[in-house]
């Protein structure tokens, strides 16, 4: 009831500001034009156009450029002194422009200022946070909470996106999400631990698509994230090196460096890190008697780890301009990452009085090693007319991850896990405009990869000290996943109205194969996925859209290896190889307003879909120590139905002050069961129909000081949320950050706290026929990082003259077919 009050003051609260910023307006006008480079003649991206009232100079207006170099801006009319600024470029200036109808300025010429580049220079900071009609692009850049993070870090300070302890990733509350990273599949085996292992500082930004077109791979029924490395753009040699150290033990190095001119682009990242992330959990279980639900005992878990990592990542490219409208990128990754994670559990049990009868220790002692090597190429051809281009991607990669675990307990054992992935991706896109507000596109995709999980067990006999081959859950597992796609699009604008049609079709062959048991089990499917995406410009302010598109979700890696996680022989995890795919049907309305200090975008959506993932734990039939043994693991189940809706708030009340805010709501209901033969050989159904309720909320302020000190803050709250077999409990985190420019702005210090409450947990109860159980999971405590940030022959928040295409994952369709 309390998550309800704080969910209908918020909703009030947005009703009211909405209402207020609607008052009436006076005469509005619109001023046009277009800024380009005149060395180069291209168009310059984010130049800012800025209108001063004559009569009363302290009202100042504008806007900035598309990635077209247009500008499209309205102002009350009146007279003004217009500017148009670009960084390292002459200012153009109007004087006492009279500007009382609307105005075209037309084409406007920058030229370079060699004086400015030397000296200090007064900037325009891109906000945190930039809404787009179709998605959202989180710009890391400016964000002191993730210095020294990962990845992790990063995609959890993203709006809409929320980061479980466990490294899980879901949009909107829904795991079912797509991970991109510069617009092609993560070739990582483990995506959650790659996600770790990548440092913040080499993200430009990450791009937040709820509900993606055609054009992208059809994969993830929530959406996409996908991720942006840096890459150098500015002319000649520039640079940025980051240094962290941190508490716990938190050393890191990261180097950006790219060298440019006519012909060529050369850029590299560099990086080093070397981790210690402690993490804590504890259960406790009321063990009962299956006949009547009484007590029959009870037992207490409590598990610390550390988890040691000590990577190296780099990549090195070549951007080649073989002329004025052809480019030719490539690209070679290296990533290496040791680790050690020591893992202690201790067992109390006691009676039903809850005296003390017993403790037990199991040490997990696991090290791993991973290796990743990745060759990428991008060819890019422009025609002559303006967004008539081919491009063509490819990559290959190599992918290693072993582990070894030495298990101390009653019974000692040793687990050896090898893991080996080869992927291989090509991809062309063709954009052809057939008139100005016109275009069609159409692609094809391929995508190849092979896992083997080489997975051994081996138990010490006691007697003898030799440890034999145990064939319960040793097992050599191949996946193999070939799918070949092609798509077409078509897209138009009339007046104030865009529409974009997109159809999509994958074939998919799949083979799960235990190779141990010479169990072969392919899967052949051939699936459309038709998009449609409408919107209307209610305004230049404001717009409405409405957009529907069908996804999938093929299991992979622990949903499908039934490899068991060893670390506790009580609570074991399962995948299932017999898993089918999930497909989604989402659909989503949205709504954008600007105005001149506040932006606002909400959306609805509803998703359908069916043979959904669902996570359930059951007995596997065995008694260890007088305790059942508790199995969890994935299975289909017939259908789960999604609503929800979610608001998204950019306000700047003063210069020194931004503050942006998500909130999002959502219901899930699931229908089905599941049965399974218990410790006493009787058949249990578990019914897993449930509605559940939930919502998350999350604020972000960011305050300038005096001295050129930043101060930021945000706090996220997860609510509530019922599941199938029991209930997750509300987290309240908080982050904190400080920075100070040094060194005459050439440098940057930061100071940040990660969970300052240290109250980041998975917080749960579960109820089970012979177990009911509480228990608080904590992945990391709580991180103090301290970052130097040092820029040569780069400003701190100097813009790209060129916009740089994403592989074609440019998502801008509505007015820009």
């Amino acid at each position: 009831m309390k998550s309800f009050k704080i969910f209908f003051i918020l909703l009030v609260l947005s009703i009211s500001t909405l209402t207020f910023a609607q008052r009436p307006e006076p005469k509005k006008i619109k001023v046009t034009g277009k800024v380009i480079d005149k060395s180069s003649t291209q168009p310059l991206e984010y130049a800012t156009i800025v209108f001063q009232s004559v009569r009363n100079p302290d009202i100042v207006t504008g806007g900035i450029t598309d990635a077209k170099g247009e500008f499209n801006i309205e102002i009350n009319a009146g007279n003004y002194h217009v500017r148009v600024e670009f960084i390292s470029f002459k200012t153009i200036e109007f004087k006492n422009r009279n500007l009382t109808s609307n105005t075209d300025l037309g084409t406007l010429l920058l030229s370079d200022d060699a004086t400015q580049l030397e000296g200090v220079e007064l900037r325009a900071e891109r906000s945190t946070v930039e809404i787009k009609l179709d998605k959202r692009v989180y710009n890391v850049g400016q964000d002191m909470m993730v210095k020294g993070g990962t990845v992790s870090d990063v995609l959890d300070n993203v709006p809409s996106v929320s980061v479980d302890v466990e490294g899980n990733v879901s949009l909107r509350g829904n795991e079912s999400v797509r991970i991109l990273i510069d617009g092609r599949p993560s070739n990582a085996i483990n995506i959650n631990d790659a996600l770790r292992l990548i440092p913040a500082d080499a993200i430009d930004k990450v791009e937040v698509i709820t509900n993606p077109s055609a054009r992208y791979d059809a994969e993830g029924g929530g959406g996409i994230l996908n991720i942006i490395l840096k890459k150098g753009k500015n002319q000649g040699l520039n640079g940025v090196i980051t240094g962290t150290v941190g508490d716990p033990r938190n050393y890191g190095l990261t180097g950006n460096i790219n060298y440019k001119s006519e012909n060529f682009n050369v850029f590299s990242t560099l990086g080093y890190s070397d981790r210690n992330s402690p993490g804590r959990s504890m259960t406790d279980s009321k063990i009962l008697n299956p006949a009547d639900g009484t007590i029959l005992r009870y037992q207490d878990e409590r598990r610390t780890n550390n988890r040691l990592r000590e990577g190296y990542n780099g990549n090195f490219g070549a951007e080649w301009f073989l002329d004025a409208t052809t480019t030719w990128t490539n690209t070679v990754s290296y990533r290496r990452d040791d680790g050690r994670n020591p893992d202690e559990v201790l067992f109390y049990d006691y009676d039903i009085n809850r005296n003390l009868t017993g403790i037990r220790r199991r040490f997990n002692d696991q090290q791993s090693s991973g290796e990743n090597v990745e060759y990428s190429s991008n060819f890019m051809k422009k025609f002559k007319k303006d967004g008539h281009q081919l491009t063509i991607d490819y990559s290959t990669s190599i992918n290693k991850d072993n582990d070894d675990s030495f298990i101390f307990d009653v019974d000692n054992q040793t687990t050896a896990n090898i893991q080996r992935q080869t992927r291989n991706l090509a991809q062309l896109d063709y954009v052809l405009p057939i008139t100005e507000n016109t275009r069609f596109e159409a692609g094809y995709r391929g995508d190849f990869t092979k896992v083997v999980t080489d997975f051994e067990v081996f138990t010490d006999e006691g007697s003898t000290g030799e440890f034999v081959f145990d064939d319960t859950f040793s097992n050599l597992f191949e996946y193999k996943e070939y799918v070949n796609a092609f798509y077409s699009q078509f897209g138009s604008k009339i007046n104030k109205f865009s529409y974009l049609f997109g159809l999509r079709w994958e074939d998919s062959n799949i083979g799960v194969n235990l190779l141990s048991e010479n169990n072969f089990n392919n899967k052949r499917y051939n699936n459309f996925f038709p998009s449609a995406f409408f919107a209307y410009e209610i305004s230049d302010k404001s717009n409405v859209t409405l957009s529907y598109s069908r996804r999938i979700q093929r299991p992979r890696g622990r949903f499908l290896n039934p490899t068991a996680n060893l670390s506790s022989n009580i609570n074991i995890f399962q995948g299932n190889p017999d898993l089918d795919p999930a497909m989604t049907h989402a659909v989503d309305l949205g709504y954008l307003k600007r105005w001149d200090k506040l932006t606002f975008n909400t959306s609805a959506y509803i998703n359908r879909t069916d043979d959904v993932f669902q996570f359930i734990r059951r007995e596997s039939g065995l008694i260890i120590d007088g305790v059942p043994q508790i199995l969890s693991g994935p299975i289909n189940l017939a259908t789960e139905y999604r609503f929800g809706f979610e608001f998204t708030l950019n306000y700047t009340p003063y210069k020194w002050w931004r503050l942006n805010g998500n909130f999002n709501f959502f219901r899930n209901e699931t229908l089905g069961q599941f049965n399974y033969i218990n410790s006493q050989y009787q058949s249990i159904t578990i019914d897993l129909d449930n509605i559940a309720t939930s919502w998350f909320a999350r604020i972000n302020s960011k305050i300038t000081l005096p001295y050129k000190i930043d101060f930021q803050t945000n706090a996220t709250y997860n609510a509530p949320q019922n599941t199938a077999q029991g209930r997750n409990l509300g987290v309240l985190s908080a982050n904190m950050a400080l920075s100070k420019d040094i060194l005459k702005d050439k440098a940057t210090l930061a100071f940040n706290i990660s969970d300052v409450f240290n109250s980041r947990k998975r917080i749960s109860e579960i109820n089970l026929p012979q177990v009911e159980s509480y228990s608080e999971f904590q992945w990391r405590v709580r991180q103090i990082n301290l970052s130097l940030t040092y820029r040569f022959n780069k400003p701190k928040n100097e813009k790209e003259r060129v916009p740089r295409r994403e592989n074609g994952e440019d998502g801008d369709f509505m007015g820009k077919p």
